[in-house]
């Protein structure tokens, strides 16, 4: 007896302790940040939204800047021209299908956000297939802030401002990641607060200041001796005072596609910090384009240890790693009203230089005219001298180009270049359309035609398909030739579609670089071919894509039921489902002659609008 008494008392005691121990405990900030399991209504948690660890805190600075550069003042010789067209007619029925197509865009949407905000919450990603999630970029809650635009322009006023009250609670201070990527950071919540704070017509300040202290962070990372960023900026060193240097070796997307957040901070804070540290970067560019292995373009790796950068490397493309580079000089030059020429330079002296490397048609089934930016690389064959070896490999990170030169087109006077904006656009529809699940893959390798048509009619017949194949296939057999069996057999285990002769990934990552070029061309043309081609790409995302608690990523799209894949990437909210959306939508809604929308698609207001 007196053994199971004192069993008791230690029981008792035991659940004493736990309960002072339980109800005695709270969180850093009881008001921050929901637990994932409870919806927007709990504590912070100790793994969003930042936590007691190590901090960061803004340090004076190793290297001043004795000059700050400064925006433009002066008012552009003529106005930019015009990006939208004029508003398409449309009658009583096509009005009621519009809408009635808006209306799903924006169920998917709700769908996945409220499977984000019930399970989520305070946290970067949701896995959609388990309702649980991840932390990929710093635990600041990247799909909430990544998805405060989107909130305001499907007019879901209250979840906006809860969303907005949750990031008051974000503490950027501090992180579980190692280091902090500074291209990803500046994109998604930069960009993100900014926008926000600028469709919502500067009503909530909150993100302004939200906006300053992830700009504090992201400058720190300038603090070098030539003023170049650390892109993948260890953050823990900073913040024991250890000395800093760029990196010799940098992606050329990551330091090169700061400039339009900066810039935009500097026009609403005045503070013109942020715009020297974008013109910086801006000014290095170029100075080292004419100057690169291949004239005009720069490759994908940048020396940013050097005064001046110097890029290094011989391989060229318009697809992940450099894409939106070369995204935001067009941009950069509607941002600032095209009260600065410099980025025009910049767009114009790599333009032509990429569409006579890069720049490839495409043989397809349907003899549709097709252009693809491939890759290039720069050799030195046995004889000496430098040949260029063009790659027909597209990626669907490169599917923005068709938007950027259509862009381009009108802003910079190159009526030409819609067609070939026209035909980019295409060949990224094209894709998906070619699979039996209706995505496009994110790599594959297809058949090109002679650059001269004069040459090739490049006309679709079985025989130079197969020819292409075997030559594919069989190009590291000296002497093989493939019989039709084996090729057969190619086809078969690797499901390839008609006019692809590899498919080298076949995921689909909810990504939205396809729909945004047709959702430019939407703008720029107000033909409703691209609302078209928009429906069946939402139509067959949709459908393979929908999970129980949000939207999933699928595995491989040549398969005629995908398996999905328990990754949901804040852009999905951010990008791909706000364009589909803004296709549908009110035609002045984000306008392009207001609007600049960043390579996150965050909508920031020009300065000439």
């Amino acid at each position: 007896m007196a053994v199971r008494r004192f069993r008791l008392l230690l029981a008792i005691v035991a659940f004493w302790v736990f309960v002072s121990w339980y109800y005695s405990w709270q969180p850093r900030s009881p008001s921050g940040l929901l637990r994932p399991a409870h919806g927007p209504s709990s504590g912070l948690t100790s793994d969003s939204a930042g936590s007691e660890r190590l901090r960061w805190e803004k340090r004076p600075p190793q290297y001043p800047v004795d000059k700050l550069a400064t925006l433009p003042t002066n008012k552009p010789t003529k106005p930019v021209p015009r990006i939208q067209a004029a508003r398409p007619e449309e009658n009583a029925a096509a009005k009621e299908l519009r809408l009635r197509r808006l209306a799903a865009i924006g169920d998917s949407f709700k769908h996945s956000w409220n499977g984000y905000k019930k399970h989520a919450w305070g946290h970067d990603e949701i896995k959609p297939l388990t309702g649980k999630y991840k932390n990929p970029f710093g635990g600041w809650a990247a799909t909430l802030v990544d998805s405060l635009d989107s909130l305001w322009l499907l007019d879901m006023k209250d979840d906006f401002e809860l969303a907005v009250k949750a990031c008051d609670d974000i503490d950027f201070s501090t992180t579980e990641a190692r280091d902090i990527n500074i291209f990803e950071t500046t994109i998604r919540y930069l960009g993100g607060f900014l926008a926000a704070y600028e469709l919502s017509e500067k009503k909530y300040p909150s993100l302004l200041s939200k906006a300053t202290e992830v700009a504090d962070l992201i400058m720190t990372a300038f603090d070098t001796p030539n003023r170049m960023p650390i892109t993948r900026f260890p953050w823990k060193e900073y913040a024991k005072g250890m000395p800093q240097k760029a990196r010799s070796h940098v992606l050329l997307a990551e330091i090169g596609s700061l400039g339009l957040e900066l810039t935009k901070l500097s026009q609403l804070t005045e503070d013109m910090q942020y715009y020297d540290a974008a013109k910086r970067i801006y000014d290095g560019l170029e100075r080292d384009q004419k100057t690169t292995i291949l004239p005009g373009m720069w490759p994908v790796i940048i020396d940013a240890s050097k005064s001046p950068i110097k890029s290094s490397g011989d391989g060229f493309t318009l697809g992940g790693m450099s894409d939106s580079t070369y995204e935001y000089l067009g941009k950069q030059y509607l941002l600032l009203g095209g009260a600065l020429d410099q980025p025009r330079r910049m767009y114009e002296g790599f333009i032509e230089v990429a569409k006579k490397h890069l720049l490839r048609r495409a043989l397809n089934p349907d003899n549709i005219p097709l252009l693809f930016f491939g890759d290039a690389r720069v050799v030195t064959p046995p004889d000496g001298g430098k040949k260029v070896v063009t790659t027909p490999s597209s990626q669907h990170l490169t599917c923005f180009a068709g938007g950027m030169v259509g862009m381009a087109a009108k802003i910079f006077d190159r009526p030409s270049d819609l067609d070939v904006a026209e035909q980019l656009s295409d060949g990224c529809f094209w894709s998906y359309n070619a699979t039996v699940s209706g995505i496009g893959p994110e790599i594959f390798h297809f058949v090109p035609c002679d650059p001269d048509a004069a040459k090739d009619d490049c006309q679709w017949s079985e025989a130079r398909w197969t020819g292409a194949l075997k030559t594919y296939w069989g190009q590291n057999s000296k002497g093989y030739e493939m019989s039709d069996e084996h090729l057969q057999n190619i086809l078969d285990t690797r499901r390839l579609p008609r006019g692809m002769v590899q498919v080298d990934d076949r995921r689909y990552i909810l990504r939205p670089e396809a729909i945004e070029s047709v959702f430019y061309m939407w703008r720029m043309t107000g033909s409703a071919k691209f609302m078209d081609q928009a429906w069946a790409m939402f139509e067959a995302v949709e459908r393979w894509t929908r999970s129980k608690y949000a939207s999933a990523a699928l595995d491989d799209v040549t398969l005629e039921r995908p398996m999905q894949v328990d990754s949901m990437e804040s852009f999905w909210l951010a990008e791909t489902l706000k364009y589909f959306y803004l296709i549908f939508a009110d035609w002045e809604l984000a306008s392009l002659d207001q609007w600049v929308l960043n390579t996150e698609a965050h909508p920031l207001r020009r300065a000439d609008a």
